[in-house]
């Protein structure tokens, strides 16, 4: 039986991941009043100053829940999608343990991008006009019907790399070549095909608890790999919250248009909505549009978001989990949040592992500065990069503008000679 969120603890929480969104949810986390202790499965060395990382295989369900029997773990916080997609919340509520994260059936959103297409089709939810395929040559037939400007999606999950935006129709067939020549592998069985939308985009961030939705916090964040919005897209270079475009009015149009007719689908699909709901949204000359779902926090948006929360995390995700989840606003910071990833060298498309990263604890100590790791490791008594997206620096300022220069003074002060990065992170809202 999940306590009740107004108990002052003392609880266990395990947390699932090892990236920076789960360093930022184990800082979060660690503050909270109701924590005894943190667990993180696998964790990363970051989180190792929070919590006691873990050795526990989260793809084995079974070993999971041991570990929560064993260490009388009260709640679990999943923070990546691919447990999420694979059941691990079932699993663990079937043996009696409370999570934070959708059940398998409704990680659908974003676990197929068709399924979310046809939610939003049935449900009336603004969003592009679409084909989904699952043979190349009904595909090609589509694109010749409906030249490019394009997009063309994998349809499952293929961390946030999945996505081709052609710009031509040489490019658009390209993106079905390629898909169904296994880019993607499991993730590119199916196709969705996508009219080409027009505006800026944002990052909106909703809890859910099966019936309710409250608003969260909303970032921007940049997906491409080089400065001025080029090259591959990435699962993002960087990030800043709050998101200027997404005023009040816009949120509440939103939350109206977008997150209520979904928890309302939801639950008619049989599949209650609980967890935080990540929309990506195209801002329009029509209004906001889907762009797509994730069904849990944003990486890197959630290292922007978190350090905003001016209240404890554990009781709403709590809230989430047992169905109770409050009317009363999140207590948010009025202050901007902007991280910088720092990434290894040949990333995204082969990143280069095993260089020693120097100045982290320098650059963590500067004002409003805060460093979360999302790949690395530790070898011997180095730091070492052990992932594509290493690093994360984030700053809290009063504005963009003071948030940017501390973000990168931090990262500066990083001895990584082999590290990149892009230095023109929120260049949107300077502008």
């Amino acid at each position: 039986m999940l306590p009740s969120p107004d108990t002052r603890g003392p609880m266990n929480v395990l947390l699932i991941g090892s990236g920076g969104r789960e360093h930022a949810l184990a800082l979060a986390l660690s503050k909270s009043p109701l924590l005894d202790k943190l667990f993180a499965a696998p964790g990363n060395p970051g989180i190792g100053t929070l919590a006691e990382n873990v050795a526990v295989d989260v793809t084995n369900h079974a070993a999971v829940i041991d570990f929560c029997r064993l260490m009388k773990i009260d709640f679990v916080v999943v923070g990546p999608e691919a447990p999420l997609v694979a059941g691990l919340v079932d699993d663990l509520a079937a043996a009696g343990i409370p999570a934070f994260g959708p059940s398998k059936a409704a990680a659908q959103l974003e676990g197929s991008k068709g399924f979310t297409k046809d939610l939003a089709a049935e449900f009336d939810i603004p969003t592009a006009a679409y084909g989904r395929f699952k043979d190349k040559a009904s595909a090609l037939a589509y694109l010749d019907a409906h030249p490019a400007p394009i997009v063309v999606k994998a349809d499952g999950l293929a961390a946030g790399k999945g996505v081709i935006v052609a710009i031509s129709d040489v490019e658009a067939r390209d993106a079905v070549e390629s898909i169904f020549s296994g880019a993607f592998g499991a993730a590119g069985a199916e196709i969705v095909i996508e009219e080409f939308m027009e505006g800026e985009e944002a990052s909106f961030f909703a809890l859910c608890d099966g019936e309710r939705a409250l608003a969260f916090a909303s970032a921007q964040d940049h997906k491409r790999v080089g400065e001025g919005d080029v090259g591959p897209n990435t699962g993002g270079m960087g990030a800043y919250s709050p998101a200027p475009v997404m005023t009040e009015e816009m949120s509440a149009r939103v939350m109206r248009d977008i997150i209520a007719p979904t928890l309302r689908g939801m639950k008619a699909r049989g599949a209650p909505y609980k967890g935080v709901l990540f929309a990506g949204l195209m801002l329009t000359k029509d209004g906001p549009k889907l762009i797509e779902y994730n069904a849990r926090f944003g990486d890197p948006e959630t290292q922007v978001m978190l350090p905003r929360l001016d209240e404890d995390l554990l009781p709403l995700l709590m809230q989430c989990a047992k169905g109770a989840l409050r009317s009363k606003p999140v207590a948010l910071s009025d202050r901007t949040a902007l991280t910088v990833v720092f990434a290894a060298p040949g990333y995204p498309e082969n990143p280069q592992k095993g260089s020693v990263i120097r100045g982290v604890e320098k650059a963590a100590s500067m004002e409003g500065v805060v460093v979360f790791h999302a790949g690395t490791k530790r070898q011997g008594a180095d730091l070492v990069a052990n992932g594509g997206r290493v690093l994360n620096v984030t700053a809290l300022g009063a504005d963009v503008k003071q948030a940017r220069d501390r973000a990168y003074a931090g990262l500066d002060a990083i001895d990584w000679p082999e590290g990149f990065c892009r230095r023109d992170i929120g260049w949107r809202a300077l502008t």
